[in-house]
Order: C-alpha cells, then structure tokens, then sequence
C-alpha cells in the first residue's frame, strides 16, 4: 500500500492551480523534501498533459525526463469514457469489471488496441523520434500526469515501468479523486497528489483557472525548449 501524501488545504477545492506550469511548481515542492539528490531517480511524463508538469518537476529537482506514453482504450459509441489502457510497449491493462457489464466482443476489444497501438506508435515517432525507451531498472520513477480521473492511461504506465524493472514507483499528479488514489495506491510506493477531491463528479479541469487540451505541437515545442 502506497504512502499517500496530499495537501489536505486544498481537499475538495477548485481552481488550485494557474496552468499545468504552475501545478508542476508545486508538485516540485512537496517532492524535494523526499528526493533532494537525483542519483537514481528519473521523471516519466505521460502526453499530452503531463509534459508541462513533468518538465517543471524534472527541471525544479534536477532529475532527467522522458516520457511514457499511454493511451486510453475506448468505449465503442463512448470516446469519453475507456475500459482499459495501453502503454507505447504494448503492456495493456483492462478494467476487467467493466467489460464485464459491456459485453463487448473479444473483436471489438482487439479492434480497438489494434487501433490504440498504431497511435501510440505515431506518438512515439512524433515526441520521441523512436528512440529506445530509457533504461529504468532498479531505479525510482516519479510518473507524471497533469491528473488522475479513471486512472487508466496512469495504471498502463505503471505496469510498463514494473515491467522494466524499476525498484520504486512514485506516482505525482496536482488532482485526483480520491476513489483513484485508493484503486492506484494498491499498485505503487508512494503517491503525491495536491488537490484530493470527494464528490461523486470529477474533471481534471476543475483544478485549473487556465485549461486548455494541448496539441501536439504545443508538446514538441515544449520538449524541443
């Protein structure tokens, strides 16, 4: 069971944050009393939205970054919602529960990953020009989101960085509900998440004054600078 760490000021509040920029300045500050020297440790964002959070947290403790990149695998008719994730290697996690009552075809679920699986690959090529996935074995991985809400595309990433071998994962996202912080604490070391929130409705853009989806250029410019 993870260590859970919020700033229980700001439970259940709204616009916590200016921009992700912002989000990523303070997650940086509640992380520095727990990994103030680098050695061994390494920033893992996941795009779009966590590369400006996870770029201020790598720059604020010194610690190199890379992304992992994650895509949510959808409903058929519901683009919003998913039953699962797949991670840029292939590691997939499915809401097993879920399926359950969707009764969807074993087609239809390999339609879709089939699907995901060709934009993860064009997402690879576009933010990591291919490059080899960073060696990470025996080290600690702090993985970055701009939020939690079902916590798919989150425990996809976890799996891939267990996967490869990691001695500890950190999970560091602004806001979440709690319910996801519960489910996710099961699966990592530590979790540090600013904004918990209770209510039954949640979206990550509640916690921004400023919010916006990023495309992929914004992205790229960003890793370019």
């Amino acid at each position: 069971m993870a260590e859970i760490h919020e700033m229980k000021n700001f439970r259940d509040d709204r616009h916590v944050f200016r921009d992700r920029a912002d989000a990523g300045k303070m997650l940086a500050m509640m992380l520095q009393p727990e990994y103030p020297l680098p050695n061994g440790l390494m920033v893992l964002a996941i795009p779009s939205g966590g590369v400006p959070v996870g770029l201020m947290v790598s720059r604020s403790l010194n610690l190199p970054f890379d992304l992992v990149i994650a895509r949510k695998l959808k409903i058929p008719d519901n683009p919003e919602a998913g039953f699962g994730a797949m991670a840029q290697d292939g590691t997939t996690f499915l809401n097993d529960r879920l399926l359950a009552g969707l009764h969807l075809s074993e087609a239809q679920i390999e339609e879709e990953k089939k699907r995901v699986a060709g934009e993860l690959k064009k997402r690879n090529a576009f933010f990591r020009h291919d490059r080899p996935f960073p060696v990470v074995a025996d080290k600690i991985v702090i993985l970055v989101d701009d939020g939690l809400a079902s916590g798919l595309t989150m425990q996809a990433a976890i799996d891939m960085v267990k996967k490869a071998g990691v001695s500890q994962i950190t999970v560091a996202v602004p806001t979440a509900p709690l319910k996801t912080v519960d489910r996710i604490s099961t699966e990592v070391d530590k979790i540090y998440c600013i904004n918990i929130r209770t209510a039954p409705f949640f979206a990550v853009a509640e916690a921004y004054s400023h919010w916006h989806d990023l495309d992929e250029q914004e992205v790229t410019e960003m890793l370019e600078a």
